[in-house]
């Protein structure tokens, strides 16, 4: 083969690849090294305004470069607040166009669950590496759709699990891994806020409302993160307080027993109907307690067994979320893993499926 031969095949390869993927693919695999990466933001709502887009004024790696509203009178607003450009902004009818904004780089998917799944794939297929937040989707099916769109147009997908990148969390899941308290053998978690309101999307099933979507994956994570194994099985009860807000299979308040290879046990419990937040662990040599376990700030704990230590690392809000961005963003810029893949995303979905599935049935349910 000649030189010249080669050399057309290797382009051809290159333009082919660009057509099937999009036009950011090929800006990604010939455009110039950036030392920070553009995130737009797609729901303007509570968590973007309040967290996110003040956080990325925090962020080393990253920077808010675009949003994606269908409020006239938003865009506006951040537009005058954060110097956005008009042509970084975008509404639900606009989005593909971003296919050819090399200033975003990111597309951070902070809407009702429902409507995650579209987002993912579309900016995916737009060459936008993609941040989602939990829960990942409504369905294991949709997680996989995501997957699989984020993988086929070689983008990054990672979930928005702010406490995987939280020192207080990554040192208590460190002396359990240790073995400070010994063997696991209980664990016993709850997450939970009175919600008064009655017309969010929270409260709608239709829009992947309910609690153990929501609150639900935090004590998930926490069962999970304390054996560091998953679920075989589960039992499941669901009740409510407010069965004219709450209906048709909406959930106020979930309990969740799990059962895990190991033979350790976890007991859940996530409502919109108290204020509750704990992670306890019990092993044969000592027990390990966070209290509060999962709040934007303030978490803290104390472990007790073959060794004893005080875990708390205090910081302000918005840090969690702009340590959990710039993470993402590194990783990304350094092509190195994520740290919550959507695999991550989906197992959580899966379980939550199985723990709607045995409150329904009054059964326990099997996990694969």
């Amino acid at each position: 083969m000649t030189s010249s031969r080669r050399h057309f095949l290797q382009t051809a390869s290159l333009i082919s690849a660009a057509a099937t993927f999009s036009p950011n693919v090929l800006l990604a695999a010939t455009g110039p090294k950036k030392d920070r990466l553009g995130v737009a933001l797609v729901g303007l709502g509570y968590y973007s305004t309040d967290l996110l887009a003040p956080a990325l004024q925090q962020t080393k790696n990253c920077y808010l470069a675009g949003i994606v509203t269908g409020t006239p009178g938003k865009a506006e607003a951040w537009k005058k607040k954060y110097n956005i450009p008009d042509k970084n902004i975008y509404s639900y009818q606009t989005f593909d166009q971003i296919a050819n904004n090399p200033d975003i780089d990111v597309v951070y998917v902070v809407l009702p669950p429902s409507m995650h799944e579209e987002y993912v794939v579309r900016a995916a297929r737009a060459g936008k590496h993609v941040w989602v937040e939990k829960p990942m989707a409504v369905t294991a099916k949709e997680c996989q759709n995501m997957i699989d769109a984020c993988a086929k147009n070689k983008r990054s997908l990672t979930v928005g699990y702010r406490l995987h990148h939280e020192p207080n969390t990554q040192e208590y899941v460190k002396a359990l891994r240790d073995g400070k308290i010994g063997k696991i053998q209980m664990v016993s978690c709850s997450a939970g806020y009175y919600d008064g309101r009655t017309d969010h999307w929270k409260q709608k099933k239709e829009m992947g409302g309910g609690v153990m979507y929501d609150m639900g994956v935090y004590v998930l994570q926490g069962a999970r993160l304390a054996t560091g194994e998953e679920p075989i099985a589960v039992t499941a009860q669901q009740f409510t307080t407010r069965p004219d807000v709450y209906k048709n299979g909406l959930d106020e308040t979930t309990m969740a027993q799990l059962i895990f290879p190991s033979g350790a046990r976890a007991a859940v419990q996530t409502s919109y109907g108290m204020n509750m937040n704990f992670l306890h662990v019990t092993g044969d040599k000592g027990t390990l307690r966070m209290e509060p376990y999962s709040p934007y700030n303030g978490v803290k704990g104390e472990f007790m067994g073959k060794s004893s230590g005080s875990i708390n690392h205090p910081y302000d809000v918005p840090w969690q979320q702009a340590k959990q961005m710039d993470d993402d963003a590194e990783a990304i810029l350094k092509n190195k893993p994520v740290l919550v893949p959507g695999e991550e995303g989906l197992r959580d979905i899966k379980i939550v499926e199985a723990i709607y599935q045995a409150a329904r049935t009054g059964r326990e349910v099997k996990i694969s």
